[in-house]
């Protein structure tokens, strides 16, 4: 971008005989330069273009500059290339490559009707504000928040990537459901302290299918932590079968979820699970034998070991039948570490020490992805007054995560960052210095010719273009 701060210098330490000049006078540079990647990602499968489709704009036509779909790209890009903040865009507004990325035809701006918005394509924090606060049954009559989401269509919308992210049905799928906190630091609406993590916090309920996030769903943290879980298990199965009416359908969780209301949802649903199971005295009592036997093994072997028992349990009062248990026996030099999970699961169809090692601890994963959109890409920074603001921006939080899951499954296969967290990529792959030039019938893109990531660059711009045709 240009600027008009050509006249100062800093002069630093020499190297060798020579100066060390430094000027803001480099003209259009960005360090952004692997935003394209994600440009061509967002292209190929009509993510933001979709996402507008949830939103109606009310706004006069005719003094618009910025689309809803513009808005939304311009901040899900920018949450993505790591700016977390409304106020960034101020700056960020005036980057003739992130304008191009959004799709704007004058990157530079130049052309807007305003004399002050002249030199800055893209839209200013105020504006993209309006993305958040918009509400379905006011926003035709709102003054100032005339763009309004439609939640509904915003759930269906993070299934249906989920579902066309495959080209033919899967036999199996695995849901993974969890809840975790959010802290907060002010007084937001449905703010509650929660003892477990001893905080004022919000409890969201997250759903993922390996690393598509098919769910993101703000709550109170006064709440049980599986409250919602039948409805959202109603809403996600229910489209996915209507997509793929064969496919066997898997859900785990850990002891929040053990729920019978859960569980006589999926029993009645031809839905599976295994979810984890609290320790009572009952439960470790029938456990007590293998813990013993284990115990004996221990002594033997100097070394930590483990049993599995298959058990029958019913609860008192809350189950409604006695249920399939496995419990580990384990001893470790710490001492005993009894656990258990409840399944649906037949005997027949999967031994004890598969389902627990294999199948229930594989549901670990699921902690690596909410910390991913959690710490790389800012979904806990809810600090609107209103739930629905908050629930805006951990939706935005989670197409940006999706638009980074997509170039990683995509553009990534095959490379070191095939596995890499999204704020790995981010800093190795997106963070490229580049130098803009726009002219008459092109945007040139010099990249940092010493960038360590040009042959991921390559081989991920590549695995895109061939994605394409």
């Amino acid at each position: 971008m240009d600027t008009d701060c050509t006249g100062q210098r800093y002069l630093f330490q020499g190297s060798g005989r020579r100066e060390v000049v430094a000027s803001f006078d480099g003209g259009r540079i960005s360090s952004d330069g692997g935003a394209l990647l994600l440009r061509e990602v967002d292209r190929q499968l009509g993510m933001l273009e979709r996402f507008a489709d949830c939103f109606d704009d009310h706004r006069a036509a005719e003094w618009v500059e910025h689309s809803v779909e513009d808005l939304l790209r311009q901040r899900v890009f920018g949450l993505a290339l790591g700016y977390e903040d409304l106020n960034d865009h101020d700056e960020l507004r005036r980057d003739a490559l992130l304008a191009t990325c959004v799709g704007k035809s004058d990157p530079t701006g130049e052309s807007r009707s305003r004399e002050r918005d002249r030199g800055s394509a893209l839209a200013g924090k105020s504006t993209l504000n309006r993305l958040e606060w918009g509400l379905a049954e006011r926003a035709a009559e709102d003054r100032y928040h005339r763009v309004a989401v439609d939640t509904g269509a915003v759930d269906r919308f993070f299934v249906d990537l989920f579902l066309d992210s495959y080209d033919e049905a899967p036999e199996e799928i695995i849901l993974d459901f969890d809840a975790t906190d959010d802290p907060l630091h002010g007084h937001q609406e449905g703010r509650f302290f929660h003892g477990y993590y001893d905080s004022y916090c919000y409890l969201p309920l997250y759903v993922f299918c390996g690393k598509h996030l098919l769910c993101a769903r703000l709550r109170r943290s006064n709440i049980d932590a599986s409250e919602g879980t039948v409805e959202e298990l109603s809403r996600i199965v229910g489209q996915i079968r209507e997509r793929w009416p064969e496919v066997s359908i898997l859900v785990r969780g850990d002891s929040g979820f053990a729920r019978e209301a859960i569980f006589a949802w999926c029993e009645s649903h031809d839905v599976a699970y295994v979810v984890g199971l609290a320790r009572n005295p009952r439960l470790e009592r029938l456990l007590e034998p293998a813990m013993d036997e284990a115990h004996a093994r221990c002594e033997d072997s100097g070394e930590p070991e483990r049993l599995y028992e298959e058990l029958r349990y019913r609860t008192r009062t809350s189950w409604s039948r006695s249920r399939r248990v496995v419990g580990k026996a384990e001893i470790t030099h710490r001492g005993p570490n009894p656990r258990f999970i409840v399944t649906s699961l037949s005997v027949d169809a999967i031994e004890g020490q598969t389902l627990y090692e294999e199948i229930y601890c594989a549901r670990g994963d699921m902690e690596n992805r909410i910390k991913e959109q959690q710490l790389d890409l800012f979904a806990t920074r809810t600090s609107g007054h209103l739930m629905r603001v908050n629930q805006m921006r951990l939706w935005l939080s989670s197409v940006a995560y999706s638009l980074i899951e997509a170039l990683r499954r995509l553009g990534l296969e095959g490379t070191a960052l095939a596995n890499a967290y999204c704020g790995t990529i981010r800093l190795r792959l997106l963070k490229i210095g580049a130098r803009i030039r726009v002219t008459v019938r092109k945007v040139w893109v010099s990249l940092a010719s010493s960038h360590p990531a040009e042959k991921v660059f390559a081989h991920a711009y590549h695995r895109l273009l061939r994605g394409s045709t």
